[in-house]
């Protein structure tokens, strides 16, 4: 009877003592912790999504993006169609069609004016642009196409173009096309070969040598993007503006670019050979409505804003596991080198801690940046994990001493997600150099003892 009433109390005190049972029990907890972090990531991600619902709607409200596409000639012909009556014979009537001609020269020239508004805690880049619209088109190989001239009418003709967001346009384009000055108005006939396009009317009957210089101009407003559409047989663009933090997209890039801190100015030169659309074409007006079509021949920049908390926030929550982990074992290690026991409560407070940290980064981020928020917020983790430490070790040592230990974790994540190209390189090296040292100060550790 007195072995069996003494079996349990030998028992709690290797489970209180073991080294095993209490590596499991970390292990444990850091999984578990796991599910908080994710928490974490959603609320992140929240928050990110709400900055681009306000985003939206400041677009909304002032204008979206805009998308440069045209101009195209269109010239309405009549065609012999065969069709059966009703008396069941086949006979033929005159049907209208048109014919599609893309620029020969396409020169495109924008000036932006940019500022920044502000929704409550988020911010939007807004602009204001003059685009310059300029080229010729050449006469259409009416040969390839199996036309004759006498089937055109070129006192019908007009050209077409378009913005994406049509709210944008401050003034009335002002066109003109082979020394015709044509009213602009929005094209809402079904031949229409852009969404949001606008069409001027122009008589190219008198024309002799069959080429129809252009121009105008565009004054309009927008938001975060300008692209522009590559149509003409060559295309040549120059942009410029005050922001001095632009991103070129697209499927092109710039030949030539310049950016410091009083802005930027780009250009590009393409020709038709990376162009996905026919020089000349008949009949179907959605060649320049195909979404796949469009992308490949998009490009343009971005106004990106210097910094983006939610993002590297995102990228410095990913690193949770590794940090908790690492601070779990240094804890662990220092308990077992000073012969001191931390309650497993003890190890629960400073894994949530850990995890409020992101929480409180976030929330820092949003009100002072991403910088000032990562020192914030980990001067504050640091310093609560630190006395904390203090408080159950007695030991003002071994508590700065692990503070310390935070600090090297802290500043690293913090220089990885500064570097985004050497990051997989700098974390490697620091991570072999984390495991050597843990080899170090465990070598000794008698882990059979228990």
């Amino acid at each position: 009877m007195i072995e069996e009433q003494e079996r349990p109390k030998g028992l709690m005190d290797w489970l209180k003592e073991s080294v095993t049972v209490k590596l499991a029990f970390i292990s444990v907890l850091v999984l578990v912790l796991l599910i908080p972090s994710s928490l974490v990531e959603n609320l992140i991600n929240e928050r990110a999504a709400r900055q681009e619902d306000m985003m939206k709607d400041v677009s909304d409200k002032w204008s979206g993006s805009q998308l440069i596409q045209g101009p195209v000639l269109i010239i309405p012909y009549k065609k012999q169609v065969k069709y059966i009556d009703t008396a069941n014979r086949e006979t033929s009537k005159d049907a209208i069609e048109n014919l599609y001609i893309l620029p020969d020269n396409l020169h495109i020239k924008a000036v932006l004016v940019t500022q920044i508004l502000h929704r409550g805690i988020f911010d939007v880049a807004v602009y204001n642009t003059r685009v310059e619209v300029s080229g010729n088109f050449t006469k259409a190989d009416l040969n390839a196409l199996s036309l004759s001239p006498d089937q055109l009418f070129p006192d019908k003709a007009r050209i077409m173009f378009s913005i994406s967001d049509l709210k944008g346009l401050k003034t009335n384009p002002v066109v003109k096309v082979a020394n015709q000055t044509p009213a602009a108005e929005p094209a809402f006939n079904d031949d229409a070969v852009f969404d949001n396009g606008l069409q001027a009317a122009v008589n190219l009957s008198g024309l002799t040598n069959g080429e129809v210089p252009f121009n105008y101009t565009l004054d309009l407003k927008g938001s975060e993007e300008l692209n522009f559409l590559h149509l003409g047989k060559t295309t040549d663009v120059a942009a410029s503006g005050d922001w001095s933090t632009p991103s070129f997209g697209g499927r092109y890039l710039p030949d030539e670019r310049k950016v410091d801190k009083n802005g930027f100015s780009a250009k590009w030169h393409m020709l038709y050979y990376n162009r996905p659309f026919p020089q000349q074409w008949t009949g179907d007006n959605t060649q320049l409505k195909n979404q796949k079509k469009n992308e490949v021949a998009t490009f343009g920049l971005k106004l990106r804003l210097p910094v983006d908390q939610y993002q590297k926030t995102t990228r410095t929550s990913k690193y949770s596991l590794l940090i908790i982990m690492l601070t779990f074992i240094s804890l662990f290690l220092t308990e077992l080198i000073r012969k001191q026991r931390i309650h497993v409560f003890n190890y629960v407070l400073i894994g949530a801690s850990m995890i409020i940290y992101y929480s409180l980064l976030l929330s820092f981020s949003e009100q002072i940046g991403f910088n000032a928020a990562y020192v914030v917020a980990s001067v504050a983790t640091i310093g609560l994990i630190g006395t904390f430490i203090w408080s159950l070790l007695k030991n003002k040592t071994a508590a700065l001493l692990f503070a310390l230990i935070l600090a090297v974790f802290y500043t690293f994540i913090f220089v990885i997600i500064q570097l985004e190209d050497l990051a997989l390189l700098v974390g490697s090296i620091a991570l072999f150099m984390i495991i050597g040292a843990l080899m170090y100060f465990s070598r000794k550790i008698n882990w059979d003892r228990n």
